[in-house]
């Protein structure tokens, strides 16, 4: 699965995807990454929040990677609709 995101709003659902897609509970994905559930529940809810190392292990923990690219523009439209 790939997702785009642009803003930090867009991240948390992102991150609760991932989680879902590999059937983990907060409670496990947070031992993987040794915290606590309530902990992982304030990342997940706030990632912009957490320093980038904590999200690296985060992403490890969750199988994703991330990959930094130009954004990329939107196709032109012809003016007729074609």
């Amino acid at each position: 699965m790939e997702y785009v995101v642009r803003t930090a709003e867009q991240l948390a659902p992102t991150l609760r995807a991932f989680r879902k897609e590999l059937e983990l509970s907060q409670r496990d994905l947070a031992q993987r990454i040794g915290v606590t559930q309530q902990a992982l529940s304030l990342l997940e809810g706030a990632p912009e929040r957490a320093g980038f190392q904590r999200l690296m292990s985060l992403f490890a923990a969750l199988e994703i990677e991330v990959v930094l690219r130009h954004k990329t523009e939107p196709q032109d439209t012809p003016s007729d609709g074609w």
